[in-house]
């Protein structure tokens, strides 16, 4: 870019950046008024509408009370102690007090549990239905037998308990996030100013962000979670914040202007932060092909949030730098003259890496190997009683049927059939290995009829979704039934087919989107393939590393369906960034200096930046652990783990030493003109 670039003075002129800064307020202002109301929409399904569930869930709504669904009491006694008749009748009297009409518990073999259904009212509101819920949980304990412990479980508790979980932790998420990025930024600067300006910068592009995604979200109706976009324009802001400020410090060493110092810093690191945010930008965009809405919605919303934070970055950042001048640094203001060494740890490493490239690499790629073998055995599909990261009474309740009832009468299956072929069907699921029991359960009156089948296995176990799928094969096996099986388990295995579906359909997208951006940067074929090789091997690494401990140290039996797609996409587009950042600098020092010379200078020159990058983005990932979800904890750990094994082990050793083996090769087919 030329060194007259008029945008760039216009910009970072005296009334230039006041003007900037005028017009992000006002964008500030208008963003909440004009949108202010708007709201995405609420979580939904993990599987898509065309799914036989689906089908299920849609041809249910025709069926006589199906503005209602069945809530699970479930009663047991301290101890090891049996339910007598009394009890029984104490809580038939309380199911019918609570509306279930003549209700008749049913009794565990043990004799030490009884279940009764409950109907009520279902909404698509969340806080209408969280409202029905504890409604229903306070009349519990109020009429309930002082001797007897009911829990309130089953789907519409569940639902309940889901969105109630979420009061407040977008509020907990936001403060966690804002107090990670300001102490590390804080250390990261050592000046107890500077870090207030990128954090004010990037926590108002997260506000921008939240009201312009929240309309799209409503205009497109695809759901998404509001806490994960968040976390992305603060660590992403953050990172772009750092590599112009590191930069723009440098250049501060050479000029007596800040301004004209600020100019060189963005002109120098302007196309490094565009093409890593298109390279994010782009593989998200890339989910809008996924079969979930809510992995679609999270695609188009994060996407979105991301070009927010680049505009905030690149023009409102430097604008604000170029306003308090370099005395922002204090106390460590640098100026012309001052000693700038880059033989520091990082310098001593890069020349260790560059000496013996063969070994590193060889070490490295070991380490790496080894992580990913933390894939194998590895399951994918969380249960609803395993999906909360803290306690709630529906999975309590859940767990206490489980223990004394067939597991599967706590979420059975339903199917749906042709009327005239209902007993065709009952008859061949009854066969099924698994099936416990198989009832009718009322018609539709148009022709379809509906079956409530119990299996033995815990629903959401390997063993349901394989009944599910038994189930299936059987039903879809009657002449003329037109059978569908949908339920609880049923749910899950829809939701990891679809989940392996857009694996197999975004990975080669975002990978084939990485390289694109690496070949247009770098203007060379052999050494993108060879990052984006490098950086797909570290994704795999952090997803076995994440999926091991999360087993092994947290205990949870299996990740969530969600976690591998958005997980691996994360990892490879944000480790992309890194390798871009630098890249970007190893091309501009490789040219004076040569190949093997210029990567080492390149390492010594961006360690520091790119480790603290990768610090703050791990710290913010990893502040989805507040949130109560497993799914959103395990994203977190594993994208943390991720970009700090990218920031530590790949950018700082395997992709230099790399590099150095390669050597002039790595430009292939272009070159880089050395002049040592």
């Amino acid at each position: 870019m030329s060194t007259r670039a008029p945008f760039v003075q216009r910009i970072l002129g005296r009334r230039g950046a006041s003007l900037v800064l005028v017009l992000a307020v006002l964008v500030v202002g208008l963003a909440s008024a004009l949108l202010g109301s708007a709201e995405a929409p609420p979580r939904g399904d993990a599987y898509p509408a065309s799914a036989e569930s689906a089908v299920v869930a849609e041809q249910l709504e025709g069926f006589p009370g199906s503005d209602t669904a069945p809530v699970l009491l479930v009663a047991t006694k301290g101890g090891d102690a049996r339910l007598t008749s009394a009890d029984e009748r104490a809580l038939g009297k309380l199911a019918a007090d609570l509306g279930a009409g003549r209700a008749h518990p049913q009794v565990s073999e043990d004799g030490m549990a009884a279940t009764v259904t409950v109907p009520v009212e279902v909404s698509e509101d969340s806080a209408t239905q969280v409202a029905t819920i504890e409604d229903l949980r306070a009349e519990v304990a109020d009429h309930a037998p002082a001797e007897l412990d009911v829990q309130v479980t089953g789907g519409p508790a569940f639902g309940a308990d889901i969105a109630s979980a979420f009061d407040g932790a977008d509020f907990t998420l936001l403060a966690v996030t804002i107090g990670v990025v300001a102490l590390l930024l804080l250390l990261t600067y050592r000046s107890p100013v500077l870090w207030l300006v990128p954090l004010a910068v990037v926590g108002i592009a997260d506000q921008v962000a939240g009201r312009v995604t929240a309309a799209v979200g409503e205009a497109s109706g695809l759901p998404f979670d509001a806490g994960i976009v968040s976390v992305l324009v603060f660590g992403a802001g953050a990172n772009y914040a750092l590599l112009l400020i590191s930069r723009y410090r440098e250049e501060l060493h050479e000029h007596d202007d800040h301004r004209v110092a600020l100019r060189a810093a963005w002109r120098a690191t302007v196309s490094a932060i565009v093409a890593s945010n298109a390279t994010v930008v782009l593989a998200l965009a890339t989910l809008l092909l996924a079969a979930v809405p809510g992995t679609r919605g999270l695609g188009l919303a994060s996407a979105v949030g991301l070009v927010i934070a680049l505009a905030a970055v690149v023009l409102v950042l430097p604008a604000a730098l170029a306003l308090v001048g370099r005395q922002v640094f204090w106390p460590f203001v640098p100026r012309p003259g001052d000693d700038l060494s880059h033989e520091g740890i990082w310098a001593r490493v890069a020349r260790s890496v560059v000496r013996r490239p063969a070994v590193f690499l060889a070490g490295g790629l070991a380490v790496l190997v080894v992580l990913a073998s933390g894939l194998l055995g590895a399951r994918v599909g969380l249960s609803q009683a395993d999906s909360f990261r803290t306690a709630s009474e529906s999975a309590d309740g859940l767990v206490t049927v489980g223990e004394h009832f067939p597991a599967g009468s706590a979420a059975p299956f339903v199917i749906t059939t042709d009327a005239g072929r209902a007993d065709a069907v009952a008859t061949a699921v009854e066969a099924v290995p698994g099936v416990t029991t198989v009832a009718p359960s009322g018609t539709d009156g148009q022709g379809l009829a509906r079956l409530t089948v119990i299996g033995e296995p815990a629903p959401g176990s390997p063993a349901s979704l394989e009944l599910a799928s038994d189930l299936r094969t059987a039903a879809h096996h009657v002449t003329g039934a037109d059978a569908h099986v949908g339920g609880g388990s049923a749910e899950l295995l829809d939701a990891r087919t679809a989940a392996d579906a857009d694996l197999r359909t975004v990975v080669p997208l975002v990978l084939l989107v990485s390289l694109v951006v690496l070949v247009v940067l770098l203007r060379a074929l052999v050494g993108p393939l060879v990052l984006l090789v490098l950086n797909a091997l570290s994704a795999l690494a952090a997803l076995g590393l994440g999926a091991w401990l999360d087993e092994h140290l947290l205990g949870h039996p299996a990740l969530d369906v969600q976690v591998p797609l958005v997980a691996f996409l994360f990892l490879v587009a944000l480790g992309i960034d890194y390798t871009i950042f630098l890249m970007h600098r190893a091309r501009g020092e490789a040219a004076d200096h040569g190949t093997r010379e210029g990567v080492a200078r390149a390492v010594a020159r961006t360690g520091a930046v790119i480790t603290s990058a990768g610090v703050v983005l791990a710290a913010v990932f990893a502040a989805l652990g507040v949130l109560p979800l497993v799914v959103l904890g395990q994203l977190g750990l594993v994208v943390g783990l991720g970009v700090l094994l990218d920031t530590l082990v790949v950018r700082t050793l395997v992709v230099p030493a790399a590099t150095a083996l390669l050597g002039e090769r790595f430009w292939w087919p272009g070159r880089v003109a050395s002049r040592p």
